[in-house]
């Protein structure tokens, strides 16, 4: 049997984090064999949460990390037991049965993929973009959706660049799209608007089109960081 290592990484997520947890606890089937949350050195209380709710709950473990989307992602892979690695923000929630659809893509040969996602809100510009993530492009895609991967293949591109703060997402996708077959599995992941919210709509749409201009021109990963911490909270 395929079994599923979801690895979540979190940072001060103390407002959200119980009910996230719940949310993929009442999903739980025999095909998760874990479900590991890295935390990056949360101050907000997260990190008792996260063992309290381990305590009633075995599957799922806290593992302490530096922070750093990238790193945690990789010690969560380096520290994982299943075959199909499925990494997930803690404001995205999967489809129902998206175990099932993950290890059915596997098994048809899909060494790598995603789901199609919505925001968590009825703006017309957020609409537009999530309906964009139906389309197999990989300019299309975006750590939002969540990624699962076969872990031997994860290894074998290198897994995440620990050197990339931000953008991290994108550059595995990317080289996932060019070592392997990369299905966009035809299920709704619903995420959350709010960084759209805290920075607005229509600025933050701006903000993340310049980003992926600047990468795809060279801009080095220090040039991004920095405009991601001007412009981006």
């Amino acid at each position: 049997m395929s079994n599923i290592s979801v690895i979540i990484p979190v940072y001060n997520e103390a407002n959200t984090i119980y009910s996230f947890l719940l949310y993929l606890h009442k999903m739980n089937s025999n095909n998760i064999m874990e479900f590991l949350v890295i935390d990056g050195g949360s101050t907000d209380g997260t990190q008792k949460i996260i063992s309290e709710f381990s305590k009633k709950n075995e599957k799922f473990k806290r593992i302490d990390s530096k922070k750093g989307r990238a790193i945690q992602m990789n010690i969560g892979a380096t520290k994982s037991s299943g075959h199909i690695l499925y990494f997930l923000h803690a404001d995205s929630l999967p489809p129902e049965k998206y175990d099932k659809y993950i290890i059915e893509a596997i098994d048809h040969g899909s060494g790598s993929g995603c789901f199609r996602m919505k925001f968590d809100s009825a703006h017309w510009i957020l609409k537009i973009a999530g309906w964009l993530t139906q389309l197999n492009w990989k300019s299309c895609r975006g750590g939002d959706q969540s990624l699962f991967v076969d872990k031997d293949l994860f290894f074998e591109v290198g897994g995440y660049n620990e050197k990339l703060l931000i953008y991290e997402d994108n550059d595995l996708i990317y080289k996932l799209y060019k070592y392997s077959k990369f299905k966009v599995i035809q299920q709704w992941l619903k995420t959350s608007a709010r960084r759209y919210h805290s920075n607005g709509i229509f600025r933050l749409q701006i903000h993340f089109g310049i980003i992926h201009l600047k990468k795809y021109f060279g801009a080095t990963s220090k040039s991004l960081e920095s405009y991601y911490s001007k412009h981006i909270k």
